[in-house]
C-alpha cells in the first residue's frame, strides 16, 4: 500500500531538496519510505544524501534501451530507499520523461510513501509529471506573497489532474515579522494545512555541504524539529498497491502548460 506525494514549488532556491529529504527521514520513522529525484533536467538530491559518486540513477531508467532495473538505481540511505538522479545533459536530453510513470509503478509494491522531489517549475512533461502522478503535494514556499502566488498555480495545476494537497511548509523563514500574516493568507487559498514554518539556520547549509539530509547532520536542531512536525501532520493514507500502480502506469502525459 503506497500513497505518492510531490514536493513541489513555483520556483527554484526555496529548499525543496531539503525538504524532501527531511520530510524522508521524519517518515520513516514510522513508514517505509522511498525518495526519488525526478527533477531530471537540475537533480541535486545525489549531493544531499551522499550519493554524488553511484554510477546508476534514474536517467538510466528513463532510457528504454538500457534495460536497467530500478532495483539497480535505488540505494539504502538514512532509513530510507533513493532513487537519486543524475547531473549529465545528454543523459538528460536521452531520457524519456514518460517513463517516470514505470519507474514509480515499480517502487509503489515496496513502500508505504514516496516522495517525489519535483522540478520548481512547470514548463515541460518532465516538470509536471511528478505533480500529476502524486497523490497529494506538499507545496514548500519562502513566505512571501509572490511566492504565495507560485504556489497556488502549482496548486491550480494540481488538482486539474485531481491532486490534492497535502499542506504548506514554509521554508528558509528569516524571523516572524509578517509570517502570521502570510500563514493566514495561505490557509484561505492552500488546500491542507501549514504544515511548518522552518527557520533559515547555518545548520541547513552545513549539512548540505556534509552530504547529508538535515536529520541526519543535525538531528536536534531547530530545523530538524520543525520538519518532524510538518511529517506528523501528514496524515499518509492506505492505498490499494494495485490499483495505484496501474494509474501510475496509465497516468496520461500533461502538454507543458
Amino acid at each position: 500500500m503506497v500513497e505518492a506525494f510531490a514536493v513541489a514549488s513555483g520556483k527554484g532556491g526555496t529548499g525543496k531538496t531539503t525538504s524532501t529529504l527531511a520530510l524522508g527521514m521524519a517518515l520513516a520513522a514510522d513508514h517505509d519510505v522511498t525518495v526519488v529525484d525526478a527533477d531530471t533536467g537540475m537533480a541535486n538530491l545525489l549531493f544531499h544524501a551522499g550519493l554524488d559518486d553511484v554510477e546508476v540513477t534514474l536517467h538510466d531508467l528513463l532510457v528504454e534501451e538500457t534495460g536497467t532495473h530500478v532495483s539497480e538505481a535505488t540505494y539504502d540511505r538514512f532509513g530510507m530507499s533513493v532513487v537519486p538522479c543524475g547531473t549529465s545533459l545528454a543523459a538528460f536530453e536521452a531520457a524519456d520523461p514518460a517513463r517516470l510513470r514505470d519507474v514509480v509503478a515499480d517502487l509503489a509494491g515496496d513502500t508505504d510513501v514516496l516522495l517525489l522531489d519535483s522540478p520548481a517549475a512547470l514548463g515541460s512533461k518532465s516538470a509536471v509529471l511528478p505533480v500529476v502522478l502524486a497523490d497529494r503535494v506538499v507545496v514548500v514556499l519562502q513566505p512571501t506573497v509572490p511566492a504565495l502566488s507560485d504556489g497556488l498555480k502549482v496548486q491550480e495545476y494540481a488538482r486539474s489532474y485531481g491532486t490534492e494537497t497535502a499542506g504548506v511548509l514554509f521554508n528558509r523563514v528569516h524571523d516572524d515579522a509578517g509570517i502570521d500574516r502570510i500563514v493566514d493568507r495561505a490557509s484561505e487559498y492552500f488546500g491542507g494545512e501549514t504544515l511548518a514554518t522552518v527557520p533559515d539556520s547555518d545548520v541547513v547549509r552545513a549539512a548540505r555541504r556534509a552530504g547529508e539530509p538535515l536529520l541526519a547532520h543535525a538531528p536536534e536542531s531547530v530545523p530538524a524539529a520543525a520538519y518532524r512536525e510538518a511529517a506528523a501532520r501528514i496524515d499518509v493514507r492506505a492505498g490499494d498497491e494495485g490499483d495505484v500502480a496501474d494509474r501510475f502506469r496509465s497516468a496520461v502525459v500533461p502538454d507543458t502548460p
